[in-house]
């Protein structure tokens, strides 16, 4: 029997886990239920999960915290909610790890689409079909992608990536010298239609280059072709 795929819920509102856990129970998710960081922690150290909605305002230790400590560990998708919209939240969400924002209240129908385009994309990281119609690395100067392995080396040395990291990352490589406006990137990398996406792709390659540059303000491999996009440059 296939395993189900495992999604953990996290908010201090029982009535909204109560609620998510039944629509994705629906959908034939195996979910599992905490109230505030400290519980999401513990189940993480016990269970298999694929991923996480993760709520911002929480006791005890808040999302923001979680997602941090999360990150150190895992690369699992992780969607934050949040009763907060402004545009800032939502950045600095992105910038400490997460893969997707929602704000509340929220449309079901939406969140659940995003539940799967993330699920789709972190599964199908492991997809030998399409491995095997690429050669296994992806180089430039000293960065290296391994494609079996799902692994990235920075001059050697392997650097963690969230699954949304990893993607941007596999794109932009398999594309060296190409540029891509943050619309092109999104819809490649998220796999859905981009409409005012700039801020999200701009966090998730600022992330990216603090992991991947010596000098973020003179970048050597990511590069931003003003007015245009983004590139990653062959050496």
């Amino acid at each position: 029997m296939e395993e189900k795929q495992a999604i953990l819920v996290v908010d201090d509102d029982r009535e909204i886990v109560k609620v998510l856990g039944k629509l994705l129970e629906l959908e034939g998710y195996q979910v599992y239920a905490a109230y505030d960081g400290m519980e999401a922690l513990e189940i993480l150290t016990e269970k298999r999960v694929h991923l996480l909605l993760l709520d911002v305002m929480m006791p005890r230790l808040d999302g923001l915290s979680t997602l941090m400590e999360i990150r150190r560990r895992q690369n699992i998708p992780v969607i934050m909610l949040s009763a907060k919209t402004e545009e800032s939240d939502k950045v600095l969400g992105l910038s400490i790890g997460a893969d997707d924002y929602v704000s509340k209240p929220f449309q079901t129908a939406e969140l659940m689409a995003r539940v799967r385009s993330q699920l789709r994309r972190y599964m199908t990281l492991g997809d030998v079909e399409k491995q095997e119609q690429v050669d296994n690395v992806l180089k430039t100067g000293g960065l290296t992608l391994d494609l079996i392995g799902k692994e990235f080396y920075v001059d050697g040395e392997r650097v963690r990536l969230t699954a949304t990291e990893y993607r941007i990352i596999e794109f932009l490589m398999r594309n060296m010298g190409q540029v891509f406006s943050a619309e092109e990137i999104y819809s490649k990398v998220w796999n859905e239609d981009a409409y005012a996406v700039e801020n999200t792709v701009m966090v998730h390659i600022r992330r990216i280059r603090e992991k991947i540059e010596i000098d973020t303000k003179n970048p050597k491999y990511l590069k931003v072709v003003w007015g245009i996009g983004y590139k990653m440059e062959k050496l």
